[in-house]
């Protein structure tokens, strides 16, 4: 699968997974009466999505590579509000392996299309010294 359909493939993942964080984020509130832990996931989990969005319009490659780092970033906070909520009781461990292997699918995306547009980046830039 080419770099496109990768991110395509992420992007569709973290809109749908910002859905499940939505819900998720209800179901704490309204049935766990948590607010607090889950109001932080709930942050962090939509914002990958958006910030994935913003690269569709990044200015550059390396701006590109730059939003899908922060989205990375927002990942890997998910990860960590996730197991919080599961090691405090909030969420079982069904409801944590479920979202937490959703979430792990992301991070794996987003890293191994960050890697292939820095190798890209390398390679451009090698050809550009010796062209000159």
């Amino acid at each position: 699968m080419g770099e496109q359909g990768r991110y395509n493939v992420v992007a569709d993942k973290s809109r749908a997974f910002a859905l499940r964080m939505v819900n998720l984020y209800r179901f704490l509130v309204e049935e766990r009466n948590e607010s607090c832990l889950s109001k932080q996931l709930l942050r962090s989990g939509t914002s990958i999505g958006a910030n994935i969005a913003e690269g569709i319009y990044a200015e550059s490659g390396s701006d590109f590579i730059h939003k899908l780092a922060v989205a990375q970033k927002e990942t890997s906070e998910s990860l960590y509000w996730l197991d919080l909520l599961h090691a405090s009781g909030f969420l079982s461990e069904t409801e944590y392996v479920s979202v937490h292997t959703d979430c792990v699918e992301i991070m794996r995306l987003l890293t191994s299309i960050i890697k292939s547009k820095k190798a890209q980046s390398s390679d451009k830039e090698r050809k550009q010294n010796v062209n000159n």
